[in-house]
């Protein structure tokens, strides 16, 4: 009989806000939170336990926190080193299974299924795990456990609730621990779903477990329209914890498309002269990254969110090339096009771009009237040159201007600072 399987869901608590109180001992009983402290309108990327106490929220504005916390010391975020940081706890969780699968930059998978042997029971194993994880770098984590990678991330938020920080969940328990819980606390359950659910007269996790599947398929489509099947199929799955998916390491499937977009701020990208800056701001990444990747796309999609401080509105359009690419001067043509004849001329607060159909650039189409062959040489080489010495090693004249953020960006990983 094979054995059942045995996974993890590791959390690490408060993230940023640990590490940054790991590096500063100082304030290990202060309260800490991760934003810009320049920016009262910034939001709070993280906040530790002594900051949540006092009514700090992740996502609230900087100054409602510093409102409502006087004394919260607020940190600007250094990514690069929570970066680090992550993929220092990675080698220590790789240090006890092979079968190691991130899942965020703070949460990752473990099986040890097969590790269990080597330790006297699951509770020791999970506490060499968490004393590792807290004497390497500062930061303490949380464990969910269960027989599928599902019950072990909703086993996950169950622990976040015990002083241990460790709770399992499988077929022993999950009815008496899971189901009474509300809807909106099931894995993949968001606001506008939970509302869904709520007009089909579903309040709780049991009340989907305990249905029989054509019945739930019969009221998301009445809820929902006849496309609703799979997830129907998907939410009844979740809610009685089957999932069949293993841990698996490394990239799991192939990228679909390659995009990029930037949040502006809009009382400053009112006329074309300031946001055709940007955009073509958006195309060189783009471009670049997908050369990386050795892909040219087919279809070039441009998504545009308007507003004028009252009313605000988003759309995307998109067209196909006349063949793939990845060439900056080909891909920046069709998105500018798109984006004015489209554009209805409010002001922008967030603008992105992205290549599809996606097909690889080894395999070239030629023109007669281009050297697509030189074209490419070319940017390869200065992709070569920012690789080796930093985005803002060569940069176009337009992103100097004061409507340009490549300068900004090169200093940012993620939309925040390094």
């Amino acid at each position: 009989m094979p054995k059942e399987r045995m996974i993890l869901l590791s959390d690490c608590q408060s993230f940023y806000a640990s590490v940054e109180k790991a590096a500063h001992p100082e304030y290990q009983d202060k309260p800490v939170a991760v934003g810009d402290p320049t920016r009262m309108n910034g939001i709070v990327l993280a906040a530790c336990p002594l900051a949540k106490a006092q009514g700090v929220t992740t996502a609230s504005r900087v100054g409602e926190a510093k409102t409502k916390c006087p004394e919260l010391i607020v940190i600007r975020p250094r990514m690069a080193t929570y970066i680090k940081v992550s993929l220092l706890i990675s080698e220590i969780y790789q240090t006890y299974t092979d079968l190691v699968e991130p899942y965020s930059i703070d949460e990752q998978f473990l099986d040890v299924t097969g590790s269990l042997s080597y330790f006297r029971g699951l509770p020791e194993i999970i506490q060499s795990i968490q004393n590792h994880v807290r004497l390497s770098t500062g930061v303490n984590t949380r464990v969910g456990i269960g027989p599928t990678k599902i019950l072990a991330k909703m086993a996950n938020n169950l622990a976040k609730r015990r002083p241990d920080g460790v709770f399992r969940l499988d077929e022993d328990n999950i009815e008496q621990e899971l189901w009474p819980l509300p809807v909106h606390e099931m894995f993949m359950v968001a606001g506008r779903m939970t509302k869904n659910f709520y007009r089909m007269g579903i309040t709780t996790i049991g009340e989907i477990a305990r249905m029989e599947l054509p019945e739930l398929k019969r009221r998301m489509r009445m809820t929902m329209g006849k496309q609703s099947d799979i997830q129907a199929e998907y939410y009844w799955q979740t809610a009685r914890g089957i999932d069949p998916s293993p841990v698996v390491t490394g990239i799991r499937h192939q990228i679909k498309s390659v995009g990029h977009g930037k949040a502006l701020r809009w009382n400053l990208y009112t006329r074309l002269t300031e946001i055709e800056v940007v955009l073509l701001e958006l195309v060189i990444e783009v471009c670049q990254r997908a050369r990386r990747y050795r892909y040219m796309g087919s279809v070039v999609t441009v998504s545009i969110v308007e507003t004028d401080g009252n009313r605000s509105s988003s759309y995307s359009r998109q067209m196909t090339l006349p063949q793939p690419s990845s060439l900056t001067h080909e891909v920046a043509a069709a998105a500018y096009r798109l984006f004015t004849e489209n554009w209805t001329g409010m002001p922008l607060s967030r603008l992105a771009v992205s290549i599809s159909e996606l097909t690889d650039d080894r395999f070239m189409q030629l023109t007669l009237f281009d050297d697509r062959v030189r074209a490419y040489n070319r940017e390869r080489a200065i992709d070569q040159i920012k690789t080796r010495y930093g985005s803002k090693a060569l940069l176009r004249a337009s992103s100097l201007l004061e409507s340009g953020v490549a300068l900004e960006r090169a200093e940012q990983i993620g939309g925040h600072y390094k």
